[in-house]
């Protein structure tokens, strides 16, 4: 028992003239590692509003939201919750453009409240011409666009998408907004899309 308990004594003075090996936060910033998962920070410029990243969460603390579908103006806005994150990187991992939402270095969160704990994202949303469902962000579209090229011409949604941004198109509503043919060759939803394609191939059903 003599040598174990002189062996605790060296390392007690040896720590007394070391000092202690835990760090002095908050007085002292901590030393972080190369590959801390910190709180997760949207950039504005790389994030195209898919919400893959609202998809994949498993701690549901990103929230995808629809507004204005029925105004001049609809938007997408994805706020993340930042509270209940439990920072496993799955957003930063399934995000599409690998840009848009990626792991910060930032770990001290404390706040006063949950509502001050939130982010948000907001990009232009684009609505079917027929039924005004949501169909994608502009961003998202123009996105598809790039990375397709000549294939993007097989996707009525998608090119005509760029010929608006690239002010090619007549963004002019119809007065009459009974399904035809025509209807091909306008922004659609995947349900209106498939009617159209019906209608087109073959004609009125009933």
């Amino acid at each position: 028992m003599r040598w174990p308990k002189l062996r605790e004594l060296g390392e007690a003075v040896t720590s007394v003239v070391r000092g202690p090996y835990t760090a002095r936060f908050p007085a002292e910033p901590t030393p972080l590692p190369a590959r801390i998962r910190g709180r997760p920070a949207y950039h504005a410029d790389g994030c195209i509003g898919c919400g893959a990243c609202a998809q994949v969460c498993p701690a549901g603390a990103i929230e995808l939201r629809n507004e204005g579908c029925d105004t001049a103006t609809p938007m997408r806005r994805l706020v993340l919750h930042y509270d209940i994150c439990v920072f496993c990187g799955e957003c930063e991992r399934c995000c599409a453009t690998g840009e848009g939402i990626t792991l910060s270095n930032e770990y001290e969160l404390s706040g006063r409240s949950r509502a001050e704990m939130v982010e948000t994202v907001e990009k232009e949303l684009v609505v079917c011409e027929l039924c005004g469902a949501p169909v994608a962000t502009r961003d998202h579209l123009l996105w598809i666009h790039r990375r397709l090229g000549s294939l993007a011409y097989a996707n009525a949604t998608v090119y005509l998408a760029a010929q608006e941004a690239l002010g090619l198109r007549d963004t002019a509503e119809r007065d009459d907004r009974r399904i035809d043919r025509t209807d091909i060759q306008r922004i659609l939803c995947p349900a209106c899309r498939r009617t159209v394609t019906l209608l087109d191939e073959w004609g009125p059903l009933g």
